[in-house]
């Protein structure tokens, strides 16, 4: 069974770094992705990776701030998150999807496996 599992999560005061981590158990896959849930809100697109890495793609919320890239020596793929904010407090999921045939996955829905989630937390 294919297992993502992130971590780097933690708490970080306001203007602060922090770096995620998703590690997959199987290398058969196409697009990797991070999203994020805060309380009460639905689950967030936020940044995607292409299978070489070549193409890149970040909700207008993150862009400037947060850096996807994936090591699939590793397979492994990474959230570089800088100038953390208060608003940026949220459970953050790696996710993957398997289709060969979409150039990169943007949404929700198009993904097929997911991580358990790692809690980030912003101090003001």
């Amino acid at each position: 069974q294919v297992q993502l599992v992130e971590s780097g999560g933690g708490l970080v005061q306001a203007g602060g770094s922090l770096r995620l981590s998703c590690a997959a158990s199987a290398r058969t896959f196409s697009s990797l992705g991070w999203f994020r849930q805060a309380p009460g809100k639905e689950r967030e697109f936020l940044a995607a990776i292409s299978w070489g890495g070549g193409t890149t793609y970040y909700a207008d919320s993150v862009k400037g701030r947060f850096t996807i890239s994936r090591d699939n020596a590793k397979n492994t793929v990474y959230l570089q998150m800088n100038s953390l904010k208060p608003e940026d407090t949220a459970v953050y999921y790696c996710a993957a999807d398997r289709n060969p045939y979409l150039a990169i996955a943007t949404k929700l829905f198009e993904y097929d496996y997911w991580g358990q989630g790692t809690q980030v937390t912003v101090s003001s």
